[in-house]
């Protein structure tokens, strides 16, 4: 026999992104719970709305398993004593069991005698489990930051207002934060009033729509998406709908209503970029573009009110983006009144980091670091001037009025601003994209100065921050070091930023030198050098190269990260493609290695060669110019092919 279950935890409402954890969590935790009530199940799924985290099991079984289970004891010879009788060992195991001594078994086995306990657990009655295993899994949940409320001790997200129990058509008295569960929920705050109960389990569908509520979050999603895209249609154009706003969206409702607002056309004069952030970001509300991608006065909003009162509702949430757009407005007309180069003085105001100086210090390093790596790099004079220019107007935005409100347009009005102050495009590109790559999988700088912007600001934080004593630990890493290091390896690995670790940190340490009298350059610059070396090693690991082709490769090229790649592509390959060729250069190297003797040196005298001994010198020479040449060239298939071939000679 079995029956459905729905547990219900009524809360009040719950943040978004928490929410959607939790409704994993619980899905996790209730069927680790079964399992180890054997409580067997035949489906169990998860949901969350705002105001409520339910449970549903489809055909719980009505009665746990029986169990029989035997259980290995302490050796024979720990279990009794020279008189045969049960020693304290043996009877604390059999107290552990519920068993009495006299029940334990003696077995012989291959690997001697033991006692076993078998230990025998009636099933019992889901309706006797469930109280304490739903209690146990409520209060397991994990919340981000949890909250008391009234006189109670118990913690939860957000306070707990009912819980709702029902097994089949009976109610399960689940105990939880001073609540007793029943069989009665609570619709839609606004939309419907008092309590509502669910006959049995298999009508909390049809409880959900009396109560006008969406529990089921794929549910709400597709129906909010499907609004949208309908809306969008409806005023001319497309919505742009950011997952991340999109997600949060769908757990602010539990009926989605979707409808669609204007604003004032003179507000498209701001950069769109942000309008966007006041929409999305501040509101949550969808932008909509034309067909050819320009932004319209046009946006969505899905409410969680009264579908026949959508006039008013819009007509309030106008008022609301009117005004802060109004303020966006006015902020980007104030921060246009001056250049961006005037707001560089004023990073001077900014402590960056207490040792390190102000932010204004910073720009100054950056400057003269990006001119560095634009030498090392083999940059012409033109990009070389635009990296050092958009290094110095960088961080020029963090001052203005738009950034210090919306700190996500970091970078970019620091290139509106530019273009407006009469800067160049390639200086306006790389202000933005010095911020790039900001995560794993983020687009590197497109451009040449940006790419040295972009690596002159990382490498000084990350040279800067050690050599103070800061560097990342187990326990953290405030400042995004390891971030910062794998989108430096990311620029010379893939964006063609052709500089060495080594070059490119002691230009680094040059720079901090001055800002940090009596920095130890050495300890420094061996510090950070092993730093990249270990993301260098994780990052061609994440590649898919072996461990020992990693460990080969960067026990001779660790210096130059894109050298190094190009060498674990040729190692790899040979070790993959061509077991022959691989097979006749270990053998080769085997041989040469076991004939060496370091202490001869490496002079020769041809007198005194046999015709063997004069063909493997002749080898070797030929060799030994041709892989010269090779190596030069980063044809490293063609070295492993020319060094496997000195096998035969």
């Amino acid at each position: 026999m079995s029956r459905d279950l729905v547990f219900e935890i009524g809360v009040e409402e719950i943040p978004s992104a928490p929410l959607y954890a939790a409704i994993e969590q619980l899905k996790t935790d209730a069927s680790a719970a079964l399992k180890a009530a054997r409580l067997g199940y035949e489906h169990l799924e998860t949901h969350g709305a705002p105001r409520r985290l339910t449970l549903y099991v489809t055909r719980l079984a009505e009665r746990s398993e029986d169990l029989s289970e035997r259980v290995k004891g302490p050796a024979a010879k720990a279990a009794f004593d020279a008189d045969g009788k049960p020693t304290k060992a043996a009877e604390g195991f059999a107290r552990s069991r519920g068993i009495d001594v006299a029940a334990l078994e003696l077995v012989e086995g291959d690997d001697g005698a033991y006692v076993y306990a078998t230990v025998e657990q009636p099933g019992r009655a889901a309706a006797e489990v469930l109280p304490g295993l739903l209690a146990g899994v409520c209060e397991g949940i994990d919340w981000p930051k949890s909250m008391r409320w009234g006189s109670g001790e118990t913690r939860f997200v957000r306070p707990v207002r009912w819980l709702a129990a029902v097994l089949g058509d009976d109610v399960v008295p689940v105990e939880f934060a001073g609540l007793t569960a029943g069989r009665a929920t609570y619709g839609h705050r606004f939309l419907t009033g008092g309590p509502i109960e669910i006959a049995s389990a298999e009508q909390y569908s049809s409880v959900a729509r009396i109560g006008l509520f969406v529990y089921d979050q794929a549910e709400r999603a597709r129906l909010v998406r499907e609004g949208v895209d309908a809306a969008a249609v409806a005023a001319g154009g497309r919505a742009v709908v950011p997952e991340k706003t999109f997600a949060e969206v769908v757990n602010l409702v539990e009926w989605p209503t979707v409808v669609t607002g204007h604003f004032d056309t003179d507000f498209l004069e701001v950069p769109r970029e942000v309008l966007e952030t006041a929409m999305e970001s501040h509101q949550r509300y969808f932008p909509v573009e034309t067909a050819d991608g320009a932004l319209t006065n046009a946006f969505i909003v899905a409410h969680n009110g009264d579908p026949e009162r959508s006039a008013e509702i819009v007509a309030g949430h106008e008022r609301v983006i009117r005004a802060r757009l109004a303020d966006a407005t006015f902020f980007y007309r104030e921060d246009l009144k001056s250049p961006l180069e005037a707001n560089v003085a004023r990073l001077d105001t900014i402590v960056f980091q207490e040792k390190l100086g102000t932010l204004g210090r910073k720009v100054a390093r950056m400057e003269a670091l990006a001119g560095a790596l634009a030498d090392l790099a083999g940059a012409d004079a033109g990009v070389r001037a635009e990296a050092v220019r958009a290094a110095h107007l960088a961080k020029a935005d963090l001052v203005s009025h738009v950034v210090v409100e919306m700190p996500a347009l970091q970078g970019v009005m620091g290139r509106y601003y530019a273009l407006a102050s009469g800067e160049g495009e390639a200086v306006a590109t790389a202000i933005v994209e010095h911020y790039r790559p900001r995560f794993a999988g983020d687009q590197v700088p497109s451009t040449a100065a940006g790419r040295l912007a972009s690596a002159a600001d990382k490498l000084d934080t990350i040279v800067g921050i050690f050599a103070i004593g800061q560097g990342p630990t187990g326990a953290g890493d405030p400042f995004a070091l390891r971030r910062a290091a794998l989108g430096i390896l990311a620029m010379v690995t893939e964006g063609g930023l052709a500089v060495t670790l080594d070059a490119a940190i002691a230009a680094a340490i040059a720079g901090c030198a001055r800002d940090l009298p009596g920095l130890d350059a050495e300890e420094t610059g061996a510090e950070v050098k092993a730093f990249f070396i270990g993301r260098l090693e994780g990052l061609l690991k994440d590649r898919g190269f072996a461990y020992d082709t990693v460990d080969a490769v960067l026990a001779t090229a660790g210096d130059d990260p894109a050298d190094a790649l190009r060498r674990c592509h040729a190692l790899q390959t040979a070790r993959d493609s061509d077991p022959e060729t691989f097979d006749d250069l270990a053998t080769a190297f085997t041989r040469a290695k076991n004939l060496a003797q370091a202490d001869l040196g490496t002079q020769t005298d041809d007198a005194m060669m046999t015709p063997p001994e004069t063909a493997l010198a002749t080898a070797l020479a030929a060799a030994e110019a041709t892989v010269a040449g090779l190596v030069a060239d980063g044809a490293y298939p063609e070295v492993l092919a020319e060094l496997a071939a000195m096998r035969a000679p």
